[in-house]
């Protein structure tokens, strides 16, 4: 949250810049990068805080102890998959092997399902 937050600042105070550069005529690409500047310098000197915040939570987000982030959706489809597993033992799963060496060692191929799509 740290992160958008800071983020909205800075678009807070560059749209507005490069409409009033816009509108002074100065040309859009010159706009874009004097209200960039600005929008850079501004936020640098008077939001320290959220800048340190958003820094932070980017720096937990990716060290690579941090829990992976996930949706509702995926939480749903790994219940779904352990209920599966659990009502029929006898499946294998080796997620490991490719998927022509799981065929050929017929590890997680249902018989409903015909070989040739197996190989």
């Amino acid at each position: 949250m740290a992160f958008f937050k800071y983020f909205l600042i800075r678009v807070a105070i560059f749209v507005p810049l490069f409409v009033i550069f816009l509108l002074i005529q100065v040309g859009a690409i010159v706009s874009a990068i004097a209200a960039a500047v600005i929008a850079f310098c501004v936020s640098y000197l008077f939001f320290r805080k959220q800048r340190d915040a958003a820094a932070e939570q980017m720096a937990n987000r990716f060290r690579g102890n941090a829990k992976p982030v996930r949706s509702a959706t995926e939480l749903a489809d790994a219940q779904a998959e352990d209920s599966l597993l659990d009502e029929h033992p006898d499946v294998k799963i080796n997620a490991d092997q490719r998927p022509e060496a799981r065929a050929s060692a017929n590890l997680a191929a249902p018989s409903s399902v015909p070989r040739e799509f197996l190989d």
